[in-house]
């Protein structure tokens, strides 16, 4: 797929740009870390305490600078446009909740998370085709098998997909490094099987700024993305996966976040609503019991946990691209 970008928008200027990118994030953290707010500390967690008084919304800087660097330099688009105002959107609600003195309350955030996914919902659907590719099933029995979607349909499921990214990533921002690395991992897949030249680019310029931000929070960290971080990639990677053609992919291709912080939404959701009690041994996010109840240290737990998703991704692009 990057001879298709390549094709139409020359190397050197997306080279550029991305290290533009890279630069500018770089330099604006470096300036601006201590004017954010500081970490309040989650209950429960593990090693909270190391994190508390920690710079932390990091992500209204390099998803501030990936926003106005992509609309100036990037391939413009209206849809693509629309989604950089959610972005921007997602990230000030991320922040506002980061700087609060008082964390908001779950039924706030998952509101704003539903209104936020349901706009970039119906902004994809109107611009892209609802039909689903099974690329897996496709690449298995060696013929094209889709699956046509009515519109109305498809903005309900792709709601569900954006809301479900928001949430799994955001619960997997825990430990030093990991939520972004992760996310390198998973959106250069996503990258590799874009199908849109001009969609690569802002991948491609999202994955600068991310890089930028973890020089910074590379255990141990000086800074994290708190909310504001957490919460676009969580949006950016959900368009990242229907962009691709199969938003199914998602579930493989960013399976390390499905399970870290699905399974702790889950769980909740089933004490909560159900009173029904599940995996009462179990630590969630499972980074957490990985650190507490198995030993592993914050690099150990980002690098077997990297090393997972890393497998998977290989293997996805193995059966897609041969």
């Amino acid at each position: 797929m990057l001879t298709l970008l390549f094709d139409k928008i020359p190397g050197i200027y997306v080279a550029g740009i991305s290290v533009l990118v890279f630069f500018v994030t770089f330099i604006l953290t470096a300036k601006l870390k201590s004017k954010l707010p500081g970490d309040i500390g989650r209950a429960f967690a593990v090693n909270a305490e190391k994190a508390k008084g920690k710079p932390r919304g990091a992500g209204i800087i390099f998803v501030t600078v990936f926003c106005v660097l992509s609309f100036l330099f990037a391939p413009f688009d209206v849809e693509y446009s629309v989604y950089l105002v959610f972005l921007l959107f997602a990230m000030m609600t991320g922040f506002l909740d980061d700087a609060s003195k008082t964390p908001w309350s779950d039924y706030k955030k998952g509101i704003l998370d539903l209104l936020i996914s349901v706009g970039v919902a119906i902004t994809f659907a109107a611009h892209n085709s609802t039909t689903i590719d099974l690329s897996l099933l496709s690449a298995i029995f060696r013929e094209n098998i889709t699956i046509e979607i009515p519109y109305v349909v498809y903005v309900i499921l792709a709601t569900i997909l954006i809301w479900m990214s928001i949430n799994v990533i955001n619960c997997t921002d825990g430990v030093d490094g990991l939520c972004s690395t992760l996310t390198t991992i998973s959106l250069f897949t996503f990258l590799l099987l874009t199908p849109e030249p001009d969609f690569m680019v802002y991948e491609i310029l999202f994955l600068a700024a991310l890089s930028a931000y973890l020089w910074f929070n590379a255990s141990p960290s000086i800074i994290l993305m708190g909310d504001a971080g957490s919460r676009t990639i969580g949006v950016f990677m959900a368009i990242a996966a229907m962009k691709c053609g199969d938003p199914i992919l998602f579930l493989p291709i960013c399976i390390v976040f499905v399970v870290d912080g699905g399974i702790g939404l889950v769980k909740i959701f089933l004490k909560r609503f159900l009173k029904i009690t599940i995996l009462a041994n179990t630590r969630t996010p499972l980074h957490d019991h990985a650190r507490k109840n198995k030993g592993w240290s914050d690099t150990q737990t980002v690098i077997r946990f990297c090393i997972i998703q890393l497998l998977i991704s290989l293997s996805i692009l193995t059966v897609l691209m041969r």
